[in-house]
């Protein structure tokens, strides 16, 4: 009788509510430890890396860092909640402290679009696999090491299999961290430059160079045959990406004739680093920087004058820079050319509220009216336009390119890491949003009458009017020593890539035989 009573006595008390882990007095005292820890990863990180981390060597201290921070926390806590307080008061703090950084990529997402969707994933969703994952697995880690020895063997076969799954999901989840972290260190690869042979080309170069510009390390594409051949530097567009991928793809034969300079511009692909402080990225330090690796590039090649070639924003900086130094420069070329960025939003607008009168999209229409007349408030708006480019004045060229462009996604871009490939999406957002609202007051039709150098300008004809009307329209009153208008019948805003053969033609056959003193050479 007494045993059955002591049974009884047992079973009620195993059947009372249990203290919650973080009220006994060993886990309070724990808490306040991993709490503060917590709280003091998140604010050394967004002071640190306010943009998450932007280089291979960032993201993997933060990957360490973060897991031995959970393994702490769960061995202090030996309890599951570790799991969740860790990363919780780590990503609170984090979010807090970086707002006083300005760009896209940290800003709420639209998540009502599929960019803002990407940029979501690109941003908030990278920065919680290489940080909180490895903060819920090292915690998961610690509690088990805190448990061992010291925890009764659970009872029963689910409470068995439970135990084993979650050992299971901790170990594969490690193991997939540990892949990623191998993914992550594996260096971006650059081509040498080969001979009909398949032999390194003696002579050639090849090589990622790393230039400090306005007191910032920026990097340039380096590519050509011959390291005695003329100079030109490509400027990308975006504002700002990086055309590093595209031309590795399509400047193969211009690097027969030139050493060709692809410039990661601040904030962009592998200068987004570069980014901060964002008070100094204005339209005036990018020309400087711009002026300054045309001095590094003439001085280490041993040119008087090198070749200015733009894209889009690309053109609007190129005419900048020839604008304040002629000298330096035997020719522009632009491609895309970009006139005035407010007055072809102002034509889009108008083109947007046409398209979705034709089509009947009321929608479309009260979308448009929502957004008002540009300049817009944010990037969103903008991005939303650009999803109807094709529709708006669609050619088949355009489709084709699309679907045959390398981009840094694609699986064959070895020119980027994976840090590289995020940074070109966060560079362009982040740049765009800083740098779009300081060009709306650029008209080049008032601003720049004249250019001290020859001029061509690619012209795609298939480009939106938006802008090549306005293009057409500087061309036309341009003064210049000479200028010439070359047109691309089968492009649009990227002849450069969506004819790279004629492209290659030009600046060879007119650009170079026109203006390089040794153009005749053997």
């Amino acid at each position: 009788m007494t045993t059955a009573v002591g049974n009884l006595e047992h079973q009620r008390t195993s059947a009372r509510p249990t203290a919650p882990w973080w009220s006994t007095a060993p886990h309070q005292h724990g808490a306040w430890w991993v709490t503060g820890a917590a709280a003091l990863s998140g604010l050394l990180a967004g002071w640190l890396l306010p943009r998450g981390p932007t280089t291979a060597t960032q993201t993997l201290a933060l990957m360490v860092g973060a897991a031995a921070l959970g393994w702490v926390g769960g061995a202090l806590l030996g309890a599951r909640g570790a799991m969740a307080l860790v990363p919780a008061v780590h990503v609170l703090v984090f979010e807090l402290v970086r707002l006083r950084v300005q760009g896209a990529s940290v800003d709420i997402p639209d998540l009502g679009s599929t960019l803002g969707i990407l940029v979501a994933v690109a941003t908030r969703g990278f920065y919680a696999v290489v940080a909180v994952l490895p903060m819920v697995v090292g915690a998961a880690f610690g509690v088990g090491f805190r448990r061992r020895g010291s925890a009764a063997p659970p009872n029963g076969r689910w409470h068995r299999l439970a135990r084993g799954l979650r050992r299971t999901i901790a170990v594969v989840t490690a193991a997939a961290l540990a892949f990623l972290a191998l993914q992550i260190a594996r260096p971006a690869q650059l081509d040498t430059m080969s001979g009909p042979d398949g032999e390194p080309l003696a002579g050639s170069i090849s090589e990622f160079a790393t230039v400090t510009l306005g007191g910032a390390d920026q990097l340039v594409m380096l590519r050509g045959a011959s390291v005695d051949d003329p100079v030109v530097l490509y400027l990308a567009g975006g504002p700002i990406t990086s055309d590093i991928g595209y031309a590795t793809e399509y400047f193969s034969d211009l690097e027969q004739d030139f050493v060709v300079a692809v410039w990661d511009q601040r904030g962009a692909g592998k200068s987004y680093p570069a980014l901060d402080p964002t008070d100094t990225f204005t339209p005036e330090q990018l020309t400087s920087d711009a002026l300054e690796l045309t001095a590094y590039l003439r001085d280490r090649f041993d040119e008087e004058k090198i070749y200015l070639a733009g894209n889009s924003w690309g053109s609007t900086l190129g005419v900048l820079a020839v604008q304040r130094a002629p000298e330096q420069y035997h020719a522009y070329v632009g491609m895309g050319q970009m006139v005035s960025q407010l007055g072809t939003d102002q034509r889009l607008y108008e083109d947007m509220l046409a398209y979705a009168a034709r089509t009947e999209d009321d929608a479309l229409a009260d979308t448009m009216r929502g957004y008002g007349k540009p300049p817009y408030d944010d990037v969103w708006g903008y991005a939303f336009v650009m999803g109807y480019y094709d529709r708006l004045e669609p050619y088949p060229e355009w489709e084709h390119f699309q679907n045959t462009s390398p981009g840094v996604f694609a699986t064959g871009a070895d020119e980027f890491g994976l840090i590289d490939k995020l940074n070109v999406l966060r560079g362009l957002l982040d740049t765009f949003s800083l740098l779009y609202p300081q060009l709306q007051d650029v008209d080049f039709r008032r601003d720049v009458p004249r250019l001290d150098v020859p001029v061509y300008i690619i012209d795609g004809v298939n480009e939106l009017s938006a802008r090549r009307d306005l293009a057409l329209e500087w061309y036309a009153g341009l003064d210049a020593p000479d200028k010439q208008l070359i047109p691309f019948q089968h492009s649009g805003h990227v002849p450069q890539w969506e004819e790279p053969a004629k492209f290659h033609r030009v600046m060879t056959d007119i650009v170079l035989a026109e203006t390089y003193p040794d153009a005749g050479r053997p």
